[in-house]
């Protein structure tokens, strides 16, 4: 069952919500702020072994706890920042997740000087296939296997799939000129 079907089961109507408003609102539509997408980023990472409702319900502590996804004040962490990430129960509190997403924002400020943007760096690579994507990301990134790189291009507009061909946010997916319509 499609994400998109699956949201209008859940049970109870809180859990419904969450993903509901996910769905509509975030899923598959373009991201074109560099610390949002490093957000999702993060998110994504963090999501590896666990749902994404966890991640959802805990997404306002994440931006928190990771000063709201700046790019250049993760990459600025010192060790005080990665006991207190590794001591906050808001949080997925795994070292490797950690370390990844201070890791990955050090590595995204040299994308930067190069490319000028991440987001510009994902176009200068786009289009390529998920397999393709993976291993760039696997190259270039730290905690990035397939399953969560193709959520988070999928979920960013660059890789086809977050909604089902009859849903109707895929209409407004369209509308928002994902990377994916390109190829």
């Amino acid at each position: 069952m499609s994400y998109c079907a699956a949201i209008e089961t859940m049970q109870p109507e809180d859990r419904k919500a969450l993903h509901k408003n996910y769905h509509d609102n975030h899923y598959g539509f373009p991201i074109h702020n560099d610390d949002e997408l490093f957000g999702r980023l993060i998110m994504e990472i963090n999501q590896a072994g666990l749902s994404w409702e966890t991640i959802l319900k805990k997404e306002e502590s994440f931006r928190k706890a990771y000063s709201n996804f700046s790019i250049e004040k993760i990459a600025a962490y010192t060790e005080k920042d990665r006991e207190r990430l590794l001591s906050d129960p808001g949080i997925i509190r795994n070292k490797l997740k950690v370390n990844a997403a201070i890791e990955n924002a050090k590595t995204i400020l040299e994308l930067k000087k190069e490319f000028g943007s991440f987001e510009k760096w994902l176009e200068h690579h786009h289009p390529k296939t998920k397999e393709e994507w993976v291993k760039l990301f696997k190259k270039t990134f730290k905690f990035t296997g397939g399953e969560i790189v193709g959520e988070f291009l999928m979920s960013i507009g660059f890789l086809k799939g977050a909604h089902s061909e009859n849903c109707k946010i895929n209409g407004k997916i369209i509308v928002a000129n994902p990377k994916w319509k390109e190829i």
